[in-house]
């Protein structure tokens, strides 16, 4: 079955408007690893405007002492390769987010970026952590990614989620099909993340073929605030085995 791993940036984003450690992100992510999540995901930026460096440090001995997997997002020519030499997650997903961008909102172009990637992807995977690459759909894309020497790719999926209902649903659920092929061709794993939700996550799951994991956030921490984490992870956790309609 795909992976769920929880992303609990928001958690941390909430926490962080006032002085107080309300809400609290250790507890948080305890309660969706008891809730059956099989992760946790952070994705530390300069600005320490959610996660923080201590709470990497925090979440990290959580999840290792509860036998979860740990996977840190972020892009590898800011601060956060610091955060990941320290902790040494399960998982360190390279993302090309600009210091100032809300959130990802695309993913690597190698040809421009490919080159200066394979040394750091090099020295994570000498400290034993898996790597992931955020990329578009694109399915020719996949050898240059597999060149890097990274170990997966995670296939940004807003493009999907807003054409999630529409008349170009087919179209654009075909080139993530083409895209997971492409990459599994290579050798490489497949994840995917980024504005997947209860309603659009099984029809994805059952369609592009072989995702092992997906990262879920901002959806998932909203259905929390109405039915609580432990119920929201199981929730997200029938949507991922299917049990849920499209």
């Amino acid at each position: 079955m795909t992976r769920l791993s929880v992303n609990v940036n928001k958690v941390a984003l909430l926490r962080n408007s006032r002085p107080l450690d309300i809400p609290n992100v250790v507890r948080a992510a305890q309660l969706a690893i008891d809730a059956g999540a099989h992760g946790i995901t952070v994705h530390p930026r300069p600005d320490a405007r959610h996660i923080r460096g201590d709470d990497v440090h925090s979440l990290h001995k959580l999840v290792h002492a509860r036998g979860a997997e740990f996977n840190i997002e972020g892009n590898p020519f800011q601060p956060m390769l610091e955060l990941v030499r320290a902790v040494r997650p399960d998982q360190c997903t390279l993302v090309p987010d600009d210091p100032g961008a809300s959130t990802s909102d695309h993913g690597w172009d190698l040809e421009r970026d490919g080159t200066r990637l394979q040394p750091v992807i090099a020295e994570l995977k000498a400290l034993g952590v898996r790597v992931s690459l955020f990329m578009d759909a694109v399915g020719e894309a996949m050898a240059a990614a597999r060149t890097t020497g990274a170990d997966r790719v995670e296939l940004y999926t807003e493009p999907y989620a807003r054409a999630f209902g529409h008349t170009e649903q087919a179209a654009v659920l075909a080139r993530y099909i083409a895209a997971a092929r492409a990459a599994q061709r290579e050798g490489l794993g497949v994840n995917a993340g980024h504005d997947l939700n209860r309603d659009n996550l099984p029809l994805f799951l059952r369609t592009v073929p072989g995702v092992l994991e997906v990262s879920i956030g901002h959806a998932l921490i909203a259905d929390a605030l109405e039915f609580g984490m432990k119920q929201t992870v199981v929730l997200y956790l029938d949507a991922v085995s299917g049990r849920r309609a499209a």
